[in-house]
């Protein structure tokens, strides 16, 4: 550890300091939480901003209990999940390889969408492929510094790209306080509320919070205070993204009722908008955009969940903690990433691939409740120090967390069995 990130009374929080919540962050919002504001704004105008801003207040709930648990504790959230029973491996072993499988299609066709419109010469499939094998090599090594780094600057691009769409379309700032203020519209105006809420920032991501912790070599209790610090700013700046993405929808589509494709195509789609609004320029500056937020997430998830993985395998072999084949650069590692880059690339060849992008968002939807919950049981037990476990308002927002993700969760398998 760098000696000047710390001082008699632990590390001091300087801005510096600021990175694995920005990593989370920027892994989190991929293309399904832009498109989702998006038509958030399209079909509601700016009613549902302040869902955008429950979502990111829930999401700082959950990240800090995941960094809390880790600091405090010393031990991963695999450990603490597999100290709760076998129950969570019965659960989690499956979830993983199937949730991986899906994602890896579904990541991959998202970073390729924009590449193919950009440069439709080359097809989806060989852009998906590419970004999947690149994607790959950034994180095989298991170097964080260069990982971090890489993701800081994907989201700069996004930043100027999604924050400056926004911009361009001149929003009215009355209507962006009224959009503050809590209000359900009619007709389905409540599960979209919910979905926009639960949905903003990542699902299985969040998890890997406190893997990135520890790959940052933030250690023990002193470090909670510049995790706190870390996981608000960098999920403000999330909030930031899909607000300006409600902005655009609100702005650029719902007041001249045009409708987009579904899925991440619909981002391509507006690309086009905003080509004949304000030139070809812009389109493509937004595509770039469109690329760099499905590509941070798509490189977020080879790191993360990898190094979530490698734990997990390690604990079913009871490999002794920081074991080199449970670490990054390690064999379960480097075998998650290849499960996430190879096998998945036989679904690209379906013939509509968007499909994918649906399915991992209801795959991930089954994620949320078991993080919430489990997080609740784990900072309120005897395991974590006193001074660490949830007060009466960390529970309270883990229990809403917890409630809007199971309700979430059953209005989408229901949706998936009666279809």
């Amino acid at each position: 550890m760098d000696k000047s990130q710390t001082s008699a009374d632990g590390p001091a929080p300087r801005w510096r300091l600021v990175g694995p919540g920005l990593v989370a962050a920027a892994t989190g919002v991929g293309a399904g939480d832009l498109v989702a504001a998006l038509v958030a704004g399209s079909r509601f105008g700016y009613a549902l901003l302040w869902a955008a801003v429950v979502g990111c207040l829930l999401k700082i709930v959950l990240v800090e209990g995941a960094g809390r648990w880790t600091l405090a504790t010393g031990q991963t959230l695999f450990q603490g999940w597999h100290g709760l029973g076998r129950w969570t491996s019965a659960y989690f072993a499956p979830y993983i390889l199937i949730w991986g499988f899906v994602y890896g299609a579904a990541a991959m066709t998202s970073s390729g969408l924009p590449l193919a419109a950009l440069f439709p010469a080359i097809g989806l499939k060989t852009w998906a492929i590419g970004n999947g094998l690149l994607g790959g090599l950034l994180v095989w090594f298991g170097r964080y510094a260069l990982f971090e780094k890489v993701v800081a600057v994907l989201v700069g691009v996004m930043f100027v790209t999604v924050v400056g769409a926004a911009a361009v379309t001149l929003p009215n700032l009355g209507q962006i306080a009224a959009g503050l203020v809590p209000s359900v519209p009619r007709e389905g105006g409540l599960f979209y509320a919910l979905g926009l809420a639960g949905g903003v920032g990542g699902t299985i991501t969040l998890a890997a919070y406190g893997y990135w912790i520890r790959e940052k070599h933030w250690q023990g209790p002193a470090w909670i205070r510049v995790m706190r610090l870390d996981n608000t700013v960098a999920y403000l700046m999330t909030g930031l993204f899909v607000a300006a993405m409600l902005v655009v929808g609100a702005e650029l589509l719902y007041s001249a009722n045009i409708a987009l494709a579904g899925g991440a195509r619909g981002l391509v789609d507006l690309a086009d908008v905003l080509g004949q609004r304000y030139g070809r320029l812009m389109a493509v500056v937004f595509l770039l955009g469109f690329w760099a937020s499905s590509f941070s997430s798509l490189i977020g998830v080879w790191n993360g969940v990898s190094l979530m993985f490698a734990d997990f395998a390690g604990r079913l072999r009871r490999l002794p903690d920081n074991h080199p084949d449970t670490r990054a650069g390690g064999r379960y590692y480097r075998g998650y990433i290849l499960w996430l880059s190879f096998p998945p690339m036989s679904l690209l060849f379906l013939d509509r691939p968007f499909v994918l992008i649906i399915g991992y968002g209801v795959l991930g939807a089954l994620f949320m409740p078991f993080l919430a919950i489990t997080l609740l049981w784990l900072l309120n037990s005897k395991r974590i120090a006193a001074p660490w476990r949830n007060g009466l308002k960390g529970n309270l927002g883990m229990g809403v967390c917890a409630l809007i993700f199971l309700v979430l969760c059953l209005d989408q398998v229901w949706k998936l069995l009666s279809t």
